[in-house]
Formats: C-alpha cells, sequence, structure tokens
C-alpha cells in the first residue's frame, strides 16, 4: 500500500472549517478526529477498489547493446489479468549512470489488454547497465492511496565506448586505397609486394625497371608494388593508475580506447590481423584471432567493462602477454601514460627490442592545460605553477627520448589528436615498407 500527495492535501483542506468550528464553540479535537477518520475510511476504501499490482505480468524491451552518450529506447510492458483497470505509476529501477529519467510514468491498461511505456535512456559510463526490478503503484479511483508491488524483471545493457574518432577513418582510407594501388600512386619499399608491370614513364625510379618484361615486351617495363598484407598488429592498452587521470572531458583510458579502434579499422581495412590486449596486473581484456567485419564488434564487447584500476602496471607481464598473441608481431602500439622517469623505470626496463622487421609505437595521451599553465606569469601563484608544469612537461620528454633510444617511437597528443596521429603514422609505416 502507499499513500499519495492527494491524501495530505485533502487532510490539510480540513483545517479550514476545524476553525471556523472552533469559533462556533464545538470542540476542536473531536472535530480533527472525526475528520481523521474520515480521511481514514476514504483511503481504505481507495486502497479496495485499486487494482491489485501484483496480478500484473511485467517484461521488457531492452536492446542488447548501445553506445556511450546515445540515446537509448527501452520500454516496459504490462500484462493485466485482473477484472479492474489499473491505474498506474511505473518506475524503473535503472542505475543513476543509465540517464534514466526520476519521474514515475503514467499508465493505463483495461482488463484483459496490455500496455507499454517508454523508458529513455541516455548511458553515461561504459559496461553493464542493469535495472533489477520494476515498480508499480496501482492507483484508487480517489487518488488517495493504493497497492504497489515490485517485480523482479532484469534488463541489462552493454554500453560500448563511443568511438567518436570514427570521423577520421574516410580520410584515412582514401589515403589507404592511394598505398593499395588502387590509384595511380605506387609505392616501393623493403617489405612491399610486387603488383603489376607497366611501361615506364620519366621521373619514374630506374631501380624498379624489370629487364627481362622489357627484353620480351620490346619497351622499358617497370614493376608497381603495393604495400603488404597479413601483417599482424598488437595493441597493448595500460589498464593501471596512470590510465585513470582525467584529460578533458574523459579519461586516458577512454582516448586509449578510441585509439585503439580508430587504428584497429583502419589496419583490418587494408588486410591485417589486429590483435588487442588490455593490461594492468593480470589481462582484463583480450582479442585475437578475429579478422573482418567481426573485429570492431569483437573489440568494442571487450572494451566496455574494463575501466582503470588503482594498481602499477607489472610491465613484465604486459610485454609477455604479447608475445602470447603472436610469435611475429610486425608493430605493437602501446598506449600508456608514461610522463615521469621514477614511474616509468618498470616500463622502460620491460620494453621490448624493436628489430627490422618489430615496431614498437608509445602513444600518449597529454593535457593541454599543462602547457596553457606553464604559459601564465600573471601573479606568484602562477608563477610556481608554471615551474611545475615546465617541469612535467621536461619529464615527459625524457620519457619519449628513452624511447626513442630503446629503439622505439613515442608519439604525444591530447585526446581528440592522438587517435589521428597514430593512424597516420600506420600509413607512414606502409608507405614506408615497414609494415
Amino acid at each position: 500500500m502507499f499513500l499519495s500527495s492527494r491524501l495530505a492535501l485533502i487532510v490539510g483542506v480540513g483545517v479550514v472549517p476545524l476553525v471556523a468550528l472552533a469559533t462556533a464553540g464545538v470542540p476542536v479535537w473531536a472535530a480533527l478526529a472525526g475528520w481523521l477518520l474520515l480521511c481514514a475510511v476514504l483511503l481504505v476504501l481507495d486502497v479496495i477498489l485499486a487494482a491489485s499490482a501484483k496480478s500484473l505480468t511485467v517484461s521488457r524491451r531492452v536492446p542488447a547493446r548501445a553506445r556511450l552518450s546515445e540515446p537509448v529506447e527501452t520500454s516496459v510492458a504490462v500484462h493485466n489479468h485482473g477484472v479492474r483497470t489499473v491505474n498506474a505509476r511505473v518506475r524503473d529501477a535503472w542505475q543513476p549512470t543509465a540517464g534514466a529519467s526520476s519521474q514515475r510514468l503514467a499508465l493505463r491498461v483495461p482488463p484483459g489488454e496490455r500496455g507499454r511505456v517508454s523508458v529513455p535512456l541516455l548511458p553515461r559510463r561504459r559496461g553493464e547497465l542493469v535495472s533489477e526490478f520494476v515498480v508499480i503503484r496501482s492507483r484508487g479511483p480517489l487518488g488517495l492511496g493504493g497497492r504497489q508491488a515490485r517485480h523482479d524483471v532484469r534488463g541489462a545493457v552493454r554500453v560500448l565506448p563511443a568511438f567518436a574518432s570514427r570521423k577520421h577513418l574516410p580520410s584515412r582510407l582514401a589515403r589507404l586505397r592511394e598505398l593499395d594501388g588502387n590509384t595511380s600512386i605506387q609505392v616501393r619499399g623493403q617489405g612491399t609486394e610486387f603488383d603489376s608491370l607497366r611501361e615506364y614513364v620519366r621521373g619514374d625510379d630506374v631501380r624498379s625497371i624489370d629487364w627481362r618484361a622489357t627484353a620480351r615486351a620490346g619497351t622499358t617495363m617497370l614493376r608497381t608494388w603495393r604495400p603488404e598484407r597479413d601483417r599482424h598488429v598488437v595493441i597493448l592498452i595500460d589498464t593501471g593508475r596512470t590510465a585513470a587521470a582525467r584529460v578533458g572531458d574523459g579519461t586516458r583510458l577512454d582516448a586509449s580506447l578510441e585509439a585503439s579502434l580508430l587504428l584497429a579499422a583502419l589496419a583490418s581495412r587494408a588486410g591485417d590481423h589486429v590483435h588487442l590486449l588490455m593490461y594492468d596486473r593480470t589481462v582484463r581484456g583480450r582479442v585475437t584471432g578475429v579478422d573482418g567485419v567481426g573485429l570492431l564488434p569483437a573489440l568494442t564487447d571487450a572494451m566496455a567493462p574494463v575501466h582503470a584500476r588503482l594498481v602499477d602496471t607489472d610491465w613484465g607481464g604486459a610485454f609477455g602477454a604479447i608475445r602470447s598473441l603472436t610469435t611475429r608481431p610486425s608493430l605493437i602500439v602501446v598506449l600508456t601514460a608514461q610522463d615521469a622517469a621514477e614511474s616509468a623505470r618498470g616500463f622502460l626496463g620491460a620494453f621490448p627490442n624493436a628489430s627490422r622487421a618489430t615496431t614498437v609505437l608509445v602513444g600518449s595521451v597529454t593535457d593541454d592545460a599543462i602547457g596553457a599553465v606553464a604559459q601564465r606569469r600573471d601573479s606568484r601563484e602562477d608563477v610556481y605553477l608554471a615551474a611545475a608544469a615546465e617541469r612535467t612537461m621536461r619529464d615527459a620528454e625524457n620519457v619519449a627520448d628513452a624511447v626513442r633510444r630503446a629503439g622505439g617511437e613515442a608519439i604525444a597528443a591530447d585526446p581528440e589528436n592522438l587517435p589521428p596521429r597514430i593512424a597516420d603514422r600506420y600509413l607512414e609505416l606502409k608507405a614506408a615498407g615497414r609494415l
């Protein structure tokens, strides 16, 4: 049973005649007791006449997946098995990060019929959003109160990363088609595959002349080349404590996920094999052996429930786990935040040896606000903050230099620019024949 605000209003309205009765000499307490008794009788009658909320059958319609910060339409259906019309208020118990409205939704269902209410969501957090039950309040004809019941009907939706960086994909795919030989632009370099023969044109590289074909054709013939396919791209995402730092509107981990999705989509279209590993002290997410159209769904599914942990990453275990994914990686992309020499010692100590066949790329998310703080000199406090900001920037550059000395490449950018910069570097390696 529940009481409505209308009951409180009616009880309050009864104060006015009580004041009038008091001036006429009628005992106030007797009048008040009579008024409350009348309201109680009306309430009991209203509850008795209300349709039973327990006799209803409740079901849901919830999509299995949704993207972060995008509207999601869910609904709750109610089947009335009773003989009275149900005038109900429905409350769906989604957690706050689901973005559901806190208002109770009105629903009227005649006997033997079904009714449905829409419950729009706006997810604000990745992972599994769950509603374990639905509460229904069936009001009586007077609206003073009614019956209430909880129906345990579970609903769940997996919120995937937003993949906002997909806006950069069309332009990178156009450049990839150029490298792949679908336009007149051809590339030649170490590690490329033979594509076709064509006649020599002034300005072409004479090292690409095929002398046997020239002798057969009677004119100078040139070999054209295209980037190799079936290469391996291993993406390692650091989910340790440094990934929990907020940069802009999200965390460093969010920016790493965006960069991973853009690179994976591009590499998949290029015919390469993509492997994903999310690691801190143990494997938090892993995708391997998936190619083609199933790659991005597999990646987003693996990324959805993973959040940064407040622990130091075991880099020896992380790089050891890479070797279990493939025995011949051509490109290793490590997405982390190593901006202090003291905390980066474990990372640099476990750094894999780069070789002719393996390129190690380290991507880091930076905060543009630090650069702005370093330029301020308006007050004494600004000077101290600027000194700390410059120290932070210098430490990050020292770590980047250490990565280069170890044979890797370092890319640092803000969350908006990191995904396209890593994608551009991938295309440059393709064009240079290093991948």
